[in-house]
């Protein structure tokens, strides 16, 4: 039979003049159910009438039997089959609206698939190893089955009804109804819509029209329609030369495109999606094992990604959440109109800030920066630089690492020690900076020591905290036990420790990962005086007709703190006079005119240096370090690395606001301010070195110190600080 072939301004598939039969018919089909109906009311009425007498008991039954069948049928037109498309609409489907993302005063940050750039490519020309990855991973079946597999059907029930999800079971031909024809919404009505087109769909086309339109169809992430157009996307080169490696990245993308690009914010699970690919190919023996073991080691060279996009970590970062919320069809596809957190100008002040000082400082072997600034009470993000240069492929700048998972170093101190306050310790309980030595079943003692490599006696837990001395932190986390501190973190703010079993001592020090959005919420938790505020990127969003969609609404503040206690805390970070000791009175910690709270975070090994620190009103999150983790050089630490950056960005932030202090809470019970000895914790006595320290009420200290013991404490100190000079200057001889 001759192909005749029919373009249009979406598929290009061949029209067989028997298809235009079928397609009059189907026209009739629905009509023609009535007419049916209509006919069986006169039988059943001449055959009632043929019945024997007496018939009473008879025709009631028949007629209550019809009248069920023609409610059952009639119910089923009215809801699924009285505004159902045609298959034939396939050429003809409307195109789909894209997706705007504002910042928080009006200016347009990207449009999602405002065009959909699409190639035509017929299915002869795609090589056959794109079309197997294709079929293993999306519909390996698609040649037997006649539009619906009935597993896929099965599995789609299962999550109907365990999950309500209406996701999941689709065939290729399933897909193509359902992108081309249906609207995105996740209903059981348009699953029965999709079921019966895709049977339809399969009666008028063969399986390699079917696969061709899908090919040409299909969405591959952004503005990337048809397989010919994603190749030219993502690597610069028609889908006719793609290798396997290449072909199986393809492939994996339809399923979520924006979960799998290799372009969004974690292109690791592109890789991931390529192998589940070629894993299926092996099971489906497609290829052979040793086949997939060469593609998974190819390294695949991506297209340069230069577009007009604005702030790209944070646009990616909303799409990820747009996503969960809402499904990426409707997000993809629903023309959405999203204002967010984000501001634009303060945006790129803060990229230029990261990208410059990165660039200053790279003879400590640190390529790579991110730094997050939001609204501690409202959790409202203002700026998200999540790497150096978004557009650096060589260093993975498209990993967006206020995401990541990094070790924070001892900016997680705040977490222990907020724990031991809850415990009954003060800012001015003592704790004593020696050697210390514990065992650890199944493996070496740990001997922890602290970054100045030196011990520093009796210190408070102010000074502990406000110097970040190492050895304290760890006598603190072994009194009160690893699990309180997990279970602290979860509570003010941290999402990732969900292993404790793999957590030990050095969790207080960063031993555990955490992400830069984590912390923004543990720190905003201490500037709202215990009140934990969820990360808000997205202030409203409204769909194609300018309806509100709810799902983000701000979260109520969460009271996980103690206000008094997070106050604390906040004094002890923002007291310069305390953390002197080892930063010195005039580091970059300090921001003149301004009270700031800020701790910072070095992990022993040199491969994530942080600084956080806040006011009432802003907060930012710095990281320095290398996307491949190697080490950072060995003079690199908290203020040659990320202190700078955090140092000028709150600069910015600052610059022309009023000085403003942090204020112990009001209401309730009060702190108290009593004088103490810094030697002993306790009241102050004639001659001792005293400060006036907060107290919640009651955990005050009751006993004064006794003036010839301070004596004795001094002169110990001075006879110390003489043989450490003595010492200090044999060693430089």
């Amino acid at each position: 039979m001759r192909k005749r072939y029919r373009k249009q301004h979406v598929v290009v598939y061949p029209v067989f003049w028997p298809q235009k039969i079928l397609e009059i018919i189907g026209r009739f089909t629905y009509r023609l159910i009535f007419w049916l109906i209509a006919f069986g009311v006169k039988t059943l009425v001449q055959i009632i009438k043929l019945l024997p007498r007496p018939r009473v008991h008879l025709a009631p039954i028949l007629i209550t039997i019809y009248g069920l069948l023609i409610t059952v049928i009639g119910s089923f037109y009215w809801l699924i089959l009285k505004d159902l498309p045609f298959p034939t609409d396939l050429v003809d489907h409307r195109p789909t609206l894209s997706t705007k993302i504002y910042d928080r005063h009006g200016t347009l940050l990207f449009t999602f698939y405002k065009d959909q750039n699409r190639s035509l490519i017929s299915l002869d020309q795609i090589p056959d190893h794109f079309k197997a990855a294709t079929l293993a991973i999306e519909d390996s079946q698609f040649y037997q089955h006649n539009g619906v597999s009935l597993k896929g059907i099965l599995r789609s029930v299962k999550q109907i009804v365990f999950s309500q999800d209406l996701q999941g079971g689709s065939t290729i031909t399933q897909q193509l109804v359902k992108n081309a024809l249906l609207t995105p919404e996740r209903t059981i009505k348009r699953k029965f819509k999709e079921l019966i087109l895709s049977m339809e769909v399969e009666w008028l086309f063969n399986k390699d029209q079917i696969l061709g339109m899908y090919f040409n169809q299909v969405s591959y992430g952004g503005t990337a329609y048809g397989a010919e157009q994603a190749s030219q996307t993502y690597f610069g080169k028609s889908i006719k030369e793609v290798n396997l490696a290449e072909a199986a990245l393809l492939a994996g993308l339809p399923a979520s495109p924006t979960t799998y690009s290799p372009f969004g914010s974690n292109p690791y699970l592109a890789v991931y999606r390529q192998h589940q690919v070629l894993n299926r190919m092996v099971e489906e023996q497609l290829i052979a094992p040793q086949e997939a073991k060469l593609a998974k080691l190819e390294k695949i060279k991506l297209a340069p990604q230069y577009t007009n996009i604005k702030a790209p970590h944070f646009v990616m970062y909303v799409k990820d959440l747009l996503a969960r919320q809402y499904g990426v069809s409707l997000v993809e596809q629903g023309g959405l109109e999203v204002t967010t957190s984000l501001d634009w100008q303060l945006q790129q002040q803060v990229q230029n800030l990261v990208s410059q000082e990165i660039s200053q400082v790279a003879r400590l072997n640190i390529t790579n920066g991110a730094a997050l600034v939001t609204n501690p009470k409202t959790g409202e993000i203002l700026a998200m630089v999540g790497s150096r240069d978004y557009w650096d492929t060589q260093r993975d700048g498209q990993v967006n690492l206020t995401t990541a998972l990094r070790q924070p170093g001892s900016a997680i101190k705040p977490v222990n020690y907020a724990v031991a306050l809850q415990s009954g310790m003060t800012a001015a309980s003592i704790i004593q900076d020696s050697p210390v030595t514990y065992d650890i079943p199944g493996s070496k003692p740990y001997s922890p020591v602290n970054y100045d490599g030196k011990w520093h006696g009796a210190v408070t837990l102010r000074q502990a905290l406000a110097n970040s001395y190492n050895v304290p932190a760890v006598k603190v986390l072994a009194t009160y036990g690893v699990g309180r501190m997990i279970d602290q973190g979860k509570i003010m703010g941290i999402t990732t420790w969900n292993q404790p079993e793999r957590y030990g001592l050095s969790l207080t020090l960063g031993g555990a990962e955490v992400k830069m959005t984590d912390m923004a919420v543990v720190y905003g938790t201490l500037a709202n005086q215990g009140l934990k505020v969820n990360l808000k990127p997205i202030l409203k969003v409204t769909d194609a007709d300018g309806k509100t969609l709810t799902g983000f609404e701000p979260s109520p503040p969460d009271p996980v703190l103690n206000p008094n206690l997070a106050y604390l805390l906040t004094d002890i970070l923002s007291d310069p006079i305390a953390r002197s000791a080892a930063f010195g009175t005039r580091s970059y910690l300090n921001i003149p005119g301004h009270q700031t709270a800020v701790k910072t975070g070095t992990t022993n090994d040199k491969r994530d240096n942080w600084t956080v620190g806040y006011t009432g009103e802003v907060l930012t999150v710095v990281w320095v370090g290398n996307n491949d983790n190697s080490p950072m050089s060995q003079v690199a630490s908290g203020i040659t690395g990320a202190s700078p950056i955090w140092h000028k960005i709150m600069l910015l932030l600052l610059k022309d606001q009023p000085a403003q202090k942090f204020n112990p809470p009001t209401g309730g019970e009060n702190l108290i301010a009593v004088p103490i000895c810094t030697m002993t914790g306790q009241l102050a006595c004639n001659g001792c070195p005293a400060k006036t320290e907060y107290f919640i009420p009651g955990t005050e200290p009751k006993i004064a110190c006794k003036p010839e013991f301070i004596r004795q404490l001094l002169e110990q100190k001075q006879q110390q600080e003489e043989r450490d000079k003595i010492l200090t200057g044999e060693s430089t001889q």
